[in-house]
C-alpha cells in the first residue's frame, strides 16, 4: 500500500559538542555538518528506505538546499511530483545543537517555503492523497492546511497518522480524524496538561486522548520504548537493544513514524508494526544526523536476523 507524507524539508545545520549551551553560555564544538532534515521529510525518507512506496508533499525554495532535497528523494525513490518550488522564498533551515556525550539535542527551525503550505496547495495535491492508503502528517506545517489534508485523507479512506510535533493546540473536532496519534512523552504531557513519569501516567494520558476521539495512541518513550493503547488492548514495547552507542537522537521520532507507516502498509498487526518502528528508531540513534541516519531495508533485515 502507498504512503503519503505531508510535512516540511529543512537543511539541518548541526553543531556537535560535549554539552548544549544554556542561556548566555558559549561552548566550543567538536564538529559541524549540514544535512537534510525536517520532520515530514525525515519521515518520508525513513519510510522509503524501510521499504515503503512513498509520496512526499511540501514546498521548497529555489536554492542549493532544495537541490539537496530533490537529490535525496531521487535516491530514495520517493514520488516528489507534488512538491512545489517557490522562486520567491528560501528553503527552510534548522540549527541543531547536539550533546555528543548523551545524544540529546536542542533545535530551532525556520520553515521557509514550507511555511506557505496552504489549503489551496492541499487541494492541488488531492490526487496524490486520494491514491494513498496511509497518510502521515506532523505539526510543523501550517495547521489549517494540515487539518484540511487530514480531513481529505479520512474522506478517501486512508489510515491517518498524526505525529503532533512540535506540540501545539489541536481543535477538538480534528481528533476524530486521527487513527494513530504518536506523541513522545513531553508532547503527550502538553495535550493532557499533566506530567508523564510511569506506565500508569501513560495509561491515563492515552485514556484522555482516546476520549477526544483518537482511535489509537502510541506514546514514544525514548530508551524506554513506547506505550500503545486503544479501546481493545494496551501494551508496552521495550526499546530494541542494539549494543551500540547512542550518537544522536535528532531523528529518532521521525524514524519511528516513517517505519510505523511501512509496517501498517504491509498489513503487519499493530504490535508487529510498532516493534518494527522501534527497531528502525533504535538503529537511527546510533548514527549522526536526521535523514542521513535512516537505515535501509537490507540493514534493518540484517539487524532483525541478528537479534
Amino acid at each position: 500500500m502507498s504512503i503519503c507524507v505531508l510535512g516540511i524539508f529543512v537543511a539541518d545545520l548541526v553543531f556537535v559538542a560535549d554539552s548544549i549551551p544554556v542561556k548566555g553560555q558559549t561552548v566550543v564544538g567538536n564538529r559541524r555538518f549540514v544535512g537534510p532534515g525536517g520532520k515530514g521529510s525525515n519521515q518520508a525518507i525513513a519510510a522509503a528506505r524501510a521499504g515503503g512506496n512513498v509520496s512526499f508533499l511540501t514546498k521548497l525554495g529555489e536554492d542549493d538546499y532544495s537541490k539537496m532535497a530533490i537529490d535525496l528523494y531521487k535516491q530514495a525513490k520517493i514520488n516528489f511530483q507534488g512538491i512545489v518550488i517557490d522562486k520567491n522564498t528560501l528553503t527552510g533551515a534548522a540549527a541543531i545543537l547536539v550533546n555528543e556525550k548523551t545524544g540529546e539535542n536542542a533545535i530551532n527551525v525556520v520553515t521557509g517555503a514550507a511555511g506557505s503550505i496552504d489549503i489551496k496547495y492541499i487541494e492541488n495535491s488531492i490526487d496524490i492523497i486520494k491514491q494513498s492508503k496511509i497518510f502521515l502528517a506532523q505539526l510543523e506545517s501550517p495547521k489549517d492546511a494540515t487539518f484540511e489534508a487530514l480531513k481529505k485523507a479520512k474522506e478517501f479512506g486512508c489510515t491517518t497518522i498524526l505525529n503532533p510535533a512540535p506540540a501545539s493546540d489541536i481543535p477538538d473536532e480534528y481528533f476524530s480524524l486521527i487513527d494513530f496519534f504518536t506523541p513522545n512523552e513531553k508532547e503527550a504531557e502538553y495535550f493532557i496538561n499533566k506530567p508523564i513519569e510511569n506506565e500508569k501516567d501513560c495509561l491515563d494520558a492515552a485514556r484522555s486522548l482516546l476520549l477526544k476521539g483518537v482511535k489509537n495512541v502510541i506514546i514514544t518513550l525514548g530508551d524506554k520504548g513506547c506505550y500503545f493503547k486503544n479501546n481493545e488492548e494496551e501494551f508496552l514495547v521495550p526499546a530494541t537493544k542494539l549494543n551500540k552507542k547512542v550518537k544522536d537522537t535528532t531523528g529518532a521520532g521521525d524514524a519511528f513514524n516513517g517505519a510505523l507507516c511501512v509496517g501498517l502498509s504491509q498489513n503487519k498487526n499493530y504490535k508487529q508494526s510498532i516493534e518494527f518502528a522501534n527497531l528502525v528508531a533504535g538503529i537511527s540513534v546510533t548514527r549522526d544526523g536526521a535523514a542521513n541516519s535512516m537505515p535501509y531495508l537490507n540493514e534493518i533485515e540484517e539487524m532483525i536476523n541478528g537479534i
